[in-house]
């Protein structure tokens, strides 16, 4: 014969009680934000994967409300150069949520901006380590470039102030010399950078014999702004080049992996 029988609802508070009684008021999680969205209050969804074959081991609903997001989010961005996104990992100070209708969830009260900056130099530290070990660091820097090199097609946003600068100093360069440039428009920054500019790059080898040389511009701006030019998709592809490719990217304390293989 069945035991003491309950209503669903009454398990679930029973099962809430149990979690609140029992668990520390907070944790420090390490997790990775695959979907981010907000409006006043901040809805994430942290995941964690398998180091060896990428899988999902762990999947979480974590709520920043309001009352924190609006001091949390600006300090986060100011300390770590990145913003908040998609795609980045985090430790986050949580305290464990139950409600018997939504199921578990995080509730986030703050995150390490440290760690964040630590796992971006870690990332970068491997592309750079992958594309030495696969022999093709220096591939593109060892690329015949010609004394003067006049036919130059350039990726950039064609609305960019370093895009006008470029073109100021080259048309008005003190030796007189006649450059011809083509510019081949590009997304410089955000999610979609690493497929438009690796885009650009494909429209300018139809046409390499064009050309002598590629120059890459794209101004300063925050790490997370930059951070397109430590992706390996792009980096490799720089490598590969059959032109020399130069790049202008961020201000000088700014070096990209995009910019160390160019």
């Amino acid at each position: 014969m069945p035991g003491e029988k309950r209503s669903l609802s009454e398990l679930l508070e029973q099962v809430k009680g149990a979690l609140k009684k029992e668990l520390p008021a907070h944790y420090w999680v390490i997790a990775e934000i695959l979907e981010f969205r907000e409006n006043r209050h901040c809805y994430l969804e942290l995941i964690e994967k398998s180091e060896e074959n990428d899988s999902l081991l762990a999947k979480v609903r974590a709520t920043i409300w309001a009352s924190r997001y609006g001091m949390l989010r600006p300090f986060f961005e100011a300390s770590s150069g990145t913003q908040l996104k998609s795609g980045i990992k985090i430790l986050c100070k949580a305290s464990v949520e139950f409600h018997p209708l939504y199921g578990m969830s995080l509730n986030i009260t703050d995150i390490d901006p440290s760690y964040t900056l630590g796992d971006l130099a870690r990332k970068k530290q491997e592309v750079i380590q992958r594309l030495r070990k696969e022999g093709v660091f220096d591939m593109n820097r060892e690329v015949l470039f010609p004394i003067v090199p006049q036919r130059i097609a350039v990726i950039s946003s064609e609305t960019a102030a370093g895009y006008g600068d470029f073109l100021e100093s080259i048309q008005n360069n003190r030796h007189g010399f006649r450059f011809q440039t083509t510019l081949f428009p590009a997304v410089m920054q955000g999610d979609e950078a690493t497929g438009s500019i690796t885009s650009a790059m494909e429209q300018i080898y139809e046409s390499e014999s064009d050309f002598d040389c590629v120059v890459m511009i794209r101004g300063g701006g925050s790490k997370a702004d930059l951070e397109s030019f430590n992706h390996y998709d792009l980096v490799y592809f720089i490598t590969q080049f059959p032109l020399p490719v130069i790049t202008g990217i961020g201000h000088e304390r700014d070096e990209s992996v995009a910019d160390m293989v160019a």
